[in-house]
């Protein structure tokens, strides 16, 4: 297993960092390019295994899709809500995206028959609420390989006619975003019903924003209830569709200074409009960092007035919760990261990694289903990396690999030695296949 040792600081970071287009844009811009009436290039896109899987079953659907990765573009001809291929075989990797946005797509199908499957951490992710909803008025019947409401599964569609769709998503809001995104080509009048409470909420806003953009909007959207008119096609009134950089990955950069002193500034970051992310800033704002804009920038520096919270509460900004839990141990009181249950569902359960990669570090760890507390002990740590680095194991998750990759980066012992070794640091291929590169060139010579 390949292995990286995380070489710390020197001294104070400084300087400038991009980081890749935002994955949950560039997923959603094709899956609305496709069920758009034209062509559409997409520039800034990120190219990383979640969206290059999305693309390429995009490919094996019949649908004309170009990349570009060295110029960050890719361009797709859409069918107005047709797929041209009536069946297929689609291995979605672990890209929870692509799976959830291209089985409400499917279902817009009449006769359509497409086998699914993915990774052996893809097939324990929940798929069941957006199963059942596709259910309800016949678009789509899963039959299941292995174990119902998962992958592998064969889906036969019949096509979106409309109706009434209660939809669970209180495991992933991508099941949301799925259905909202195709309900206007639905046949007839169509109405999504949230059964419950969805987590991730700003993912759902983006979604929204994101039709809107493409020239659809719901009728209306109030307490849960989407109504939309059906017999529509999304269109985008220009050639191309910028995608705004990852707020998600920025958080890394953004926890960067606190780790090491110092001020880095995030290149494009300062007009983030669609990313719900971009509240770790707040975050960080509370550990005493100043985050401010300057131009389309935003210049993160030292020396703000720390207010470090005891509970704080990540369900809309779930993804992020990681950078935090990592630099937690630089803190010097307790806190409880609360509202994250639904992320022991993802890549793995995050909960549990975090918790027990923080144990070695010798850290006070107590885990519930929704929280992981988390009680400092920078004493504890050097002991337990004192005689050599620190294995950290990454259980196939990219967030786990980036945020650990950032503590590394503290000259815990003054002597420039790492104590932090990441397992399998290509992980992060899933979302930044770069990071480590870029994490190493502004490692100060």
């Amino acid at each position: 297993m390949e292995t990286l040792n995380i070489t710390p600081f020197a001294n104070a970071v400084s300087g400038t960092v991009a980081v890749p287009g935002s994955k949950s844009i560039t997923n959603r811009a094709l899956i609305l390019a496709a069920l758009s009436r034209e062509s559409l290039t997409l520039e800034g896109a990120l190219f990383s295994e979640d969206t290059e899987i999305m693309a390429k079953a995009l490919g094996a659907l019949g649908f004309t899709v170009s990349t570009d990765p060295v110029g960050k573009t890719i361009f797709l001809v859409g069918k107005g809500g047709d797929i041209p291929q009536a069946e297929a075989e689609l291995f979605i990797g672990n890209a929870g995206t692509a799976a959830r946005f291209l089985t409400a797509m499917l279902a817009l199908k009449a006769g359509g028959k497409y086998a699914l499957d993915g990774t052996p951490a893809m097939r324990k992710r929940p798929m069941q609420g957006l199963l059942d909803a596709l259910k309800q008025n016949d678009a789509a019947t899963a039959t299941h390989g292995e174990t119902d409401g998962h992958f592998p599964f064969t889906l036969e569609t019949q096509g979106q006619r409309g109706g009434t769709l209660t939809a669970d998503a209180s495991a992933s809001s991508q099941i949301l975003s799925a259905l909202l995104m195709t309900a206007p080509l639905a046949a007839g009048p169509c109405t999504i019903e949230l059964a419950g409470e969805t987590v991730s909420k700003p993912f759902v806003a983006m979604t929204l924003a994101m039709m809107a953009q493409f020239g659809l909007e719901p009728d209306s959207a109030e307490d849960g209830k989407y109504v939309f008119p059906g017999g529509q096609s999304y269109y985008y009134p220009r050639p191309a569709y910028v995608v705004e950089p990852d707020a998600t990955a920025a958080s890394y950069f953004l926890a960067l200074p606190f780790v090491t002193g110092g001020s880095l500034s995030l290149r494009q970051m300062g007009q983030i409009s669609l990313q719900g992310d971009i509240g770790f800033t707040e975050v960080m704002e509370t550990l005493g960092l100043k985050i401010t804009t300057t131009g389309d920038d935003l210049l993160v520096t030292t020396g703000g007035e720390a207010t470090v919270q005891d509970v704080y509460d990540f369900n809309a900004i779930s993804d992020t919760f990681l950078t935090l839990a990592a630099i937690a141990p630089l803190l010097k009181k307790p806190i409880t990261i609360t509202g994250i249950a639904h992320t022991r569902k993802q890549e793995t359960d995050r909960i549990h990694a975090m918790a027990t990669e923080l144990k070695k570090l010798g850290q006070g760890i107590e885990e519930t289903e929704d929280s992981l507390t988390i009680r400092p002990d920078l004493e504890a740590m050097k002991r337990a990396t004192a005689n050599a680095p620190i294995a950290i194991d990454t259980y196939h998750d990219h967030r786990v690999a980036m945020s650990f990759g950032i503590l590394g980066c503290r000259d815990l012992h003054g002597d420039g030695r790492p104590w932090i070794t990441i397992n399998d640091p290509g992980c992060c291929g899933k979302t930044f296949p770069t990071f480590f590169e870029v994490l190493r060139e502004l490692t100060p010579a």
